[in-house]
């Protein structure tokens, strides 16, 4: 079992940058599948990215392809997502999510254990 912790979240104005850390514990980090999802005041938990275990294969939501960037340092045992251009709609706070037998990178049910997340507020 792993323990994840989020940090670097914050209150920017859209076109910022911002970059999210998850600190992984309690487990072999390579181990597992690493993501970010992201949930927004009235809204369902939605993907955001994955960055596989073995091969480090990324995928992305449509949303913030060409924007955000996810990213892993297994020495550290931290996963990262950079995010540019950041808009109001990526309002929300973030989560980081740990699976290690993920087959479908989006669905929230493949993924065994969450940190609690961290705001990210953008303003226009």
């Amino acid at each position: 079992q792993v323990q994840l912790v989020e940090s670097g979240g914050g209150l920017v104005q859209a076109g910022s940058s911002l970059r999210l850390s998850c600190a992984a514990s309690g487990g072999t980090f390579s181990n597992y599948h690493m993501g970010w999802f992201r949930q927004a005041p009235g809204r369902e938990r939605e993907f955001v990215a994955t960055i596989t275990r073995i091969t480090r294969s990324t995928y992305y939501a449509d949303s913030v392809k060409g924007r955000f960037t996810i990213s892993r340092d297994n020495a550290k045992n931290t996963v990262f997502l950079q995010m540019n251009g950041l808009k109001p709609e990526d309002t929300a706070v973030y989560y980081c999510a740990a699976g290690r037998f993920v087959s479908d990178m989006e669905r929230i049910a493949d993924y065994d254990s969450w940190g609690q997340g961290t705001q990210v507020t953008v303003s226009s």
